[in-house]
Parts: C-alpha cells; sequence; structure tokens
C-alpha cells in the first residue's frame, strides 16, 4: 500500500483487487486507508460456482482468518466468463501476460471505471498467464 500511494503521488481513489485468500486486498486496502480513509477497497468477487483460479467466492469457501468483509467498500461480482474475456484482452491489447484472477480484478476496475466521471483506479495483477496454458484461457 505504501508504495502505491509513493507511486501515484497519493492520488489513489479506488483499491480493486480479485478476492483470493484476501490477504492481499486486506494489507494494501489497510496501507491506503491508514494514508486516506476515503479511498474505496473494491473487490472482485467470483460468483458462486465459478472456475476463476485462484479466486473464493467467501459464501461456498472455507474463509480466512485475514478477510474482513467489513473493510470492503464495493464487491463486484464477476462471472467467470467476463474475467475470461477480459484476461484475454490484456493479452492482446496490452501485450501482459497475465491469469485470470487478474482478468477478474481488472473486469472489476473497469466497472467501477464506468459508475465514475472521474478518479484514480488501482488495480493488482497477482497472477501470470503461465500457468493457465494448459487451461481453456487462451484457446480463442
Amino acid at each position: 500500500g505504501d508504495e502505491i500511494w509513493k507511486q501515484t503521488g497519493g492520488k489513489v481513489d479506488y483499491l480493486v483487487s480479485a478476492l483470493g485468500t484476501s490477504g492481499t486486498i486486506m494489507g494494501v486496502g489497510r496501507a491506503l486507508k491508514e494514508h486516506n480513509p476515503n479511498v474505496k477497497i473494491v473487490s472482485a468477487h467470483p460468483v458462486k460456482g465459478h472456475y476463476i483460479q485462484g479466486l473464493k467466492n467467501m459464501e461456498e469457501a472455507i474463509v480466512p482468518a485475514i478477510y474482513d468483509p467489513s473493510k470492503i467498500d464495493i464487491t463486484i461480482m464477476v462471472e467467470t466468463e467476463d474475467a475470461y474475456e477480459m484476461t484475454r484482452q490484456i493479452v492482446k491489447q496490452e501485450g501482459i501476460f497475465v491469469g485470470m484472477s487478474s482478468g477478474a480484478a481488472m473486469y472489476a476496475a473497469a466497472e467501477i471505471a464506468k459508475r465514475i466521471d472521474s478518479g484514480t483506479i488501482v488495480t493488482l495483477f497477482a497472477d501470470r498467464g503461465e500457468k493457465y496454458l494448459s487451461t481453456n484461457l487462451f484457446s480463442c
């Protein structure tokens, strides 16, 4: 969180993170809120029955002890295909070889961008595409 704060010059309005173990969103979110309590913490939360590897729907998973839903300001529900499609777009358009949880995070960030007139949205890409080469993620 401190590194993000420094790199953005303190101009963070939204932090978007996919929800896996929740360590990233809880830790980075806490650090950013220490700098500015008005920063909105956004969870890219997979729908029930999803196939987004590395992510957890907290209603059907074993909830990690670190997870505190009261620290999440906004939840964006992400369908598997939306995460997959966004992953493919990032790879093709930006040349960043990310995995499906990164696609979920970017999908949620794009949804936040549709809702606001201005502001700085920071999202984290916590996985790489290499580990998904044996899946249908990149078979287009």
